[in-house]
């Protein structure tokens, strides 16, 4: 396998012209995979009134998401495309991945919705998915979380056991240092890589730096680890792209330490309690 090309649709909301046109774009680059920011379809709006928010819903089999599979087809390149998806009781938070015949492969919806914020209003996801993409480059096992997910190590621990070997993440809020360094820390102990798109500056609460942390944290030709981070973009509307060695990443992932090698998940029986205790009472 040849280095994977990833680019990262950090583009403000729009019509499906607009996603249509950074797809191309993206394949113009060279990308076997596109993604968009969270939730795209409607820009992350999540308003109060209930009706409101369910008329902006659609369904994954609307015309609108049908397009990107049609259109990931045409260009012999995987899409994941990011909309409020229809659902009862509440909308969810979904992200649709379709493979480079147009396929869709992998469906997700927001584990860790925000429910001390908008997402409230909406129903959470049920599990965390791992599939076998396929790209022009090869076969990848790719999974999926969205935004808040990150912020819970089980997140990516899950996916990693599932064998993923690149996390893809929509994102829509303020990727700074401490965001930043939780997907740098979810790319070592798993190594796993982990590609994060997010809305350029513009978009209410989103600042841009899209970015690919490798997983990869020690080379044989380095006497000390190295910083997995291969793309931080800046906070403008565009199309970022990152290549990750895919064949380097799996020869690592066969001899060190991390992941799953060396767990002692007999020990962990209280990470499976449902109780909470102060001070995380809310």
């Amino acid at each position: 396998m040849r280095n994977l090309k990833l680019a990262f649709l950090q583009i403000l909301p729009g019509n499906l012209e607009k996603g249509i046109k950074a797809c191309r774009k993206a394949k113009a680059q060279g990308a076997d995979i596109a993604l968009f920011p969270e939730m795209w379809s409607v820009g992350y709006e999540i308003p109060e009134d209930i009706e409101k928010l369910k008329s902006m819903a659609i369904s994954v089999d609307d015309p609108f998401v049908l397009a990107f599979g049609m259109l990931a087809k045409e260009l012999d390149m995987a899409i994941g495309i990011t909309f409020l998806e229809q659902f009862d009781p509440l909308p969810r938070n979904t992200l649709c991945f379709f493979d480079r015949f147009g396929r869709r492969v992998l469906t997700y919806a927001k584990v860790h919705t925000c429910t001390f914020g908008d997402e409230c209003r909406l129903t959470p996801g049920e599990d965390f998915y791992v599939t076998d993409l396929d790209t022009a480059q090869g076969i990848v096992k790719i999974g999926a979380m969205i935004c808040y997910d990150r912020e819970f190590p089980e997140s990516a621990r899950i996916l990693m056991l599932k064998g993923a070997e690149i996390i893809l993440v929509p994102n829509a809020c303020p990727m700074e240092i401490n965001r930043l360094s939780k997907l740098r820390g979810r790319a070592y102990e798993n190594m796993v890589g982990i590609a994060t798109c997010n809305y350029p500056t513009g978009q209410p609460d989103c600042n841009g730096h899209s970015s690919v942390f490798d997983g990869i944290a020690y080379r044989p030709d380095l006497s000390d680890s190295r910083d997995t981070c291969i793309l931080e973009a800046g906070e403008e509307e565009g199309v970022y792209l990152a290549e990750i060695n895919l064949e380097e990443l799996r020869d690592y992932r066969n001899t060190e330490v991390h992941g799953n090698t060396y767990r002692r998940p007999e020990k962990y029986q209280l990470l499976l309690s449902k109780e909470i205790k102060a001070p995380f009472i809310r």
